[in-house]
């Protein structure tokens, strides 16, 4: 896909959050009107017949996105987020990370076994946050699960694409 008006609108911070990382903003993709529409069209044109009855989205960037892709699918979103910020009893998975463990939750009545379920990100980069994701909800047998992020690192040297099981479709907007 790589669109040219989204290429040209996304912001590359040098040494951030370290030295070394060139740091992807996808904020300024989102302050643009026009960026905004071409990603909410490039997705809806992706997945509008797949059958997607519930995005999950995983915090916090992954849920602007997919809030705006749940209201033209006609979809239910789903919050992933970090311990302790879902108010009901949640459902857990814990995962490694480049520097330590961290853990996702979602509610326990968010997905059945009826659900064909997108999970969206803002970036593939190590893909640990989304492989912990996929490995929760298919904690729940949902039909099917789909995979996206607006951005996916390609050219850095990071092969996060390579975590996730061979019946699960990833796809990107971008690869950088």
């Amino acid at each position: 896909m790589n669109n040219k008006t989204l290429l040209a609108n996304l912001r590359s911070i040098p040494d951030f959050p370290q030295k070394g990382v060139n740091f992807r903003d996808v904020t300024t993709l989102f302050k643009s009107s026009e960026c905004l529409k071409i990603m909410s069209d490039e997705l809806y044109e992706l997945y509008k017949d797949k059958g997607i009855t519930k995005i999950v989205g995983i915090e916090s960037r992954g849920f602007i996105m997919a809030a705006a892709l749940a209201v033209r699918l006609n979809a239910g979103i789903i919050l992933c987020r970090k311990p302790g910020k879902l108010p009901a009893d949640t459902v857990s998975e814990t995962y490694e990370k480049e520097y330590g463990s961290d853990t996702i939750e979602i509610h326990e009545d968010a997905i059945n076994e009826n659900d064909v379920l997108l999970l969206h990100d803002d970036l593939l980069a190590t893909g640990g946050t989304m492989k912990a994701t996929c490995d929760l909800v298919k904690k729940f047998n949902p039909k099917k699960v789909y995979v996206n992020f607006l951005i996916e690192l390609v050219n850095e040297g990071f092969e996060g694409r390579d975590l996730f099981d061979k019946d699960i479709e990833v796809t990107s907007l971008l690869k950088v």
